[in-house]
């Protein structure tokens, strides 16, 4: 198996298809091609969250907004998976969560000098997604197009700031139902459903399901990312709260 992400939208993911169906019979999965443009941090926030939900599989990314530049291609293995995209951080976090204990392994790519500078789903990742299905998650390092490297770009989030009664943290990213998603744990509102906390100095019900509250009303939940998120019942919770992407986020819990 195949996954496919990108920030494409259509057509261009069907190029890579095309090449990975050329060289590979795999069975081909969509994740996503919708991710916000050239927006790394929230592809990896996503690609974490579903990815570790598949089968052992090869997974090829492409949100790169290097596409062109010196930014190396890689291929990170992840116990039975392997993630291939541009090094530029967006792989790691799903892979260190597949990787579970057993650490990861990161490969530069070279395949020689692609056709075109700004399509490299096309012309280097996905040939080199459909390399590593053909030989394997545990055995692809034995090709010369891929070479075991010791640096590469990270990325990690935030950590929070909890204590006895407070948390701060901050809005990691905004999903298509406009729940504004953070990255302080939802263990903080253990024992709070039913009441009530402050969120940048307002007061909002914390409730385990959005429909506990009318729709339109505010709520402080846990979604399934068990991160805590602010949310309105059908409507959009970062306009209800008045946050975005990156802002900082102060719940007092008392």
């Amino acid at each position: 198996m195949i996954t496919l992400a990108s920030d494409f939208g259509s057509p261009y993911p069907a190029a890579m298809k095309g090449v990975i169906l050329q060289a590979s019979e795999a069975r081909l999965v969509d994740v996503a091609h919708d991710f916000p443009r050239q927006d790394v941090r929230t592809a990896a926030f996503w690609l974490r969250e579903v990815l570790p939900w598949f089968p052992p599989a090869v997974h090829l990314v492409v949100v790169d907004p290097g596409v062109g530049t010196d930014r190396a291609a890689v291929v990170v293995r992840a116990g039975d998976h392997a993630l291939v995209g541009p090094d530029n951080g967006v792989l790691l976090p799903a892979a260190r969560r597949l990787a579970d204990d057993e650490g990861i392994e990161v490969f530069e790519i070279d395949l020689g000098d692609p056709a075109s500078s700004t399509f490299h789903g096309r012309d280097v990742f996905a040939p080199a997604a459909a390399l590593v299905h053909e030989a394997g998650v545990g055995a692809f390092e034995g090709r010369d197009a891929f070479v075991p490297v010791e640096d590469w770009v990270d990325l990690t989030f935030p950590e929070p700031a909890v204590e006895d009664g407070r948390a701060e943290g901050e809005v990691l990213v905004v999903d298509g139902f406009g729940n504004a998603i953070t990255n302080v744990p939802g263990a903080v509102l253990d024992g709070r459903y039913g009441g009530r906390v402050t969120v940048n100095g307002e007061r909002a019900p914390v409730e385990p399901t959005y429909a506990a509250v009318e729709a339109g009303q505010r709520l402080v939940t846990v979604g399934s990312h068990e991160n805590v998120e602010l949310a309105v019942n059908r409507g959009r919770g970062e306009s209800a709260f008045d946050v975005a992407v990156g802002d900082a986020v102060s719940l007092d819990l008392d």
